[in-house]
């Protein structure tokens, strides 16, 4: 089985400009797909969330979202470190999605019921089609994520901690080496 596609910016930008030609679930539908870009994390975990692993009793966004063992794969928890452009984009979310009771799903399906693991990658596979980028899957934020992060020069421990991973050999396979990285690489000498 070949991995996920890492998309490159142009192609993240076209899905985010299907995404904004949706009315109805627009909002939604770009937080999601921006959770999983700029948090790397797994479907599994995007679809465990929910809004008080995500936001403060005050209603601020946090800086650090910690899922549970049973929100992870492999049963181990872990402290997802969330930046400034993902807390702006959930609590632009929040503020159309009001919820009342914090212990329900953070993202929602239309019949107002949280997405599983295997309905989310369902969600993603339909929105990459739908939006005209081939290849690409569930696990294209994360990889992307991973990726971008290496091609700034982030050390490999440093991306397997943020990615989850128990063994740095996981972390390596999720890094595409491309031409921008090879050319990088070549300027060092």
């Amino acid at each position: 089985m070949s991995q996920a596609k890492t998309l490159t910016q142009s192609e993240l930008e076209q899905v985010l400009r299907y995404i904004s030609t949706k009315q109805r679930y627009s909002i939604r539908n770009k937080a999601m797909l921006l959770t999983s870009y700029w948090s790397g994390m797994r479907v599994g975990e995007i679809a465990a969330l929910r809004i008080c692993d995500i936001r403060n009793e005050d209603g601020t966004i946090k800086n650090e979202v910690r899922l549970s063992s049973n929100q992870t794969k492999g049963n181990y928890g872990r402290t997802v470190f969330i930046n400034d452009k993902l807390r702006e984009e959930w609590g632009n979310y929040l503020k159309f999605h009001k919820p009342k009771d914090l212990t329900k799903p953070l993202f929602f399906t239309e019949k107002k019921h949280g997405f599983t693991a295997n309905t989310l990658t369902q969600w993603f596979f339909w929105l990459y089609r739908k939006a005209g980028v081939s290849g690409a899957s569930s696990h294209s934020g994360r990889r992307t994520f991973i990726t971008s992060l290496a091609n700034k020069g982030i050390g490999v421990r440093v991306l397997a901690s943020l990615a989850g991973h128990r063994s740095i050999a996981i972390t390596q396979t999720y890094i595409d080496v491309n031409d921008e990285m090879k050319r990088k690489a070549v300027e060092l000498v």
